[in-house]
């Protein structure tokens, strides 16, 4: 068995192009319904998307697919570190802001605001592959698996929930610990951190009203319409407007008016409405050849390391990704998780590429068998 560098996978970078270019299109889209109320902040929030995310993130996925990986592993410990300290300035005053809810979640500095979560996620994948890749076969013990497990855990949920972001602590818990399954963790761990999860959720249940609302809401979705219940109500008339074949580009009428948060949380209602049944089954294959693919770059890295690194990016970008979809058709509770590579956020789409460079780099290093 040798491991030989080679050319970027191709089909896999095809796939993301495709989705950049499909989200971007109906980002613009999308953003209409501001362009109605306000030209100018139309313009932007499509020029801060196209320039932070898409020409910023592309350039960071063209650095990130150059550096050998391997130096991420090198400085695991101080990645993560870093992405702690920089989670944590959230709570400091006169940086730490909310935007549009009552969550202090972003970061605003000199007028440039992102949120730090989604460097955090990084932070935490490159630490947590960098040490199940260090243990190996010691994953299986409570002393080299498990409680490291609920150490990262318990810190990354004393800073999201203390914000509160409810719904990013779950989806990167759950991310780490299908890393440590792949890994080799016990599945009666497994069991024992899914139990403890559902007893999480009922407390966070129990203790913050917003998260009961959501499950009232979502079990009884019809009783407040027009409080709680008004945006998924919203998202279901757009998704069933658009029938089989949609209404067609730029053709949403829920965007104008009706559709709360239309380029972030909601932005596949307005795909639904304008693409129809078909684009949203098209979108959904579009994701489940990019988890495909990143498997596949996954299964033939070379070191452990990378194959998990690799499937810690693409785990959690398919989980926000479906997450975000299931939500609006209200499949689960309605979540603030975006849509990957659709959603407004510039530092979330450059990170998000930022990530795609690095799978790009481990997919160059190949196993000949």
């Amino acid at each position: 068995m040798s491991t030989t560098e080679k050319k970027i996978d191709k089909v896999f970078l095809g796939i993301v192009v495709a989705l950049i270019v499909i989200g971007l299109v109906f980002f613009i889209s999308a953003s209409m319904g501001i362009w109605a109320k306000n030209g100018m902040q139309f313009t932007s929030v499509v020029l801060k998307q196209i320039f932070f995310g898409i020409v910023l993130g592309s350039i960071a996925c063209y650095i990130f697919s150059k550096i050998d990986y391997k130096i991420l592993k090198k400085y695991a410990t101080v990645i993560f570190i870093f992405s702690i300290i920089l989670s944590s300035l959230v709570f400091v005053p006169h940086l730490g802001t909310n935007l549009n809810t009552f969550a202090k979640r972003w970061i605003s500095i000199f007028g440039f605001t992102f949120q730090p979560v989604a460097v955090l996620n990084l932070g935490v994948f490159i630490f947590w592959a960098a040490w199940l890749a260090s243990v190996k076969e010691k994953v299986a013990t409570y002393r080299y698996g498990l409680i490291p497990l609920l150490a990262i855990i318990a810190i990354v949920g004393a800073l999201l929930l203390s914000q509160p972001d409810t719904d990013s602590f779950l989806i990167l818990s759950a991310t780490c610990v299908l890393m440590f399954l792949i890994a080799g963790g016990k599945k009666r761990h497994v069991f024992f951190l899914a139990f403890l999860g559902v007893i999480c959720v009922a407390f966070l249940a129990l203790t913050r009203p917003y998260v009961m609302s959501r499950i009232q809401t979502y079990i009884h979705p019809g009783d407040n319409s027009q409080t709680s219940g008004y945006q998924i109500q919203q998202s279901l008339i757009a998704v069933g407007s658009g029938q089989v074949f949609g209404k067609g580009l730029g053709q949403s009428i829920q965007k104008y008016k009706f559709l709360p948060e239309s380029i972030s949380d909601t932005i596949f209602a307005v795909f639904a409405e304008e693409g129809g049944f078909v684009s949203c089954v098209f979108l959904i294959v579009l994701f489940l050849f990019f988890v495909f693919r990143g498997f596949r770059i996954a299964i033939r890295s070379p070191d452990l390391f990378g194959g998990l690194l690799v499937v810690g990016i693409v785990i959690l970008t398919i989980t926000q990704s479906f997450t975000n979809i299931a939500s609006v058709l209200g499949i689960i509770p309605f979540s603030g998780i975006p849509l990957a590579f659709f959603s407004q956020g510039g530092t979330a789409m450059l990170m998000i590429l930022l990530q795609i460079g690095i799978v790009l780099n481990v997919s160059k290093f190949s196993k000949k068998v």
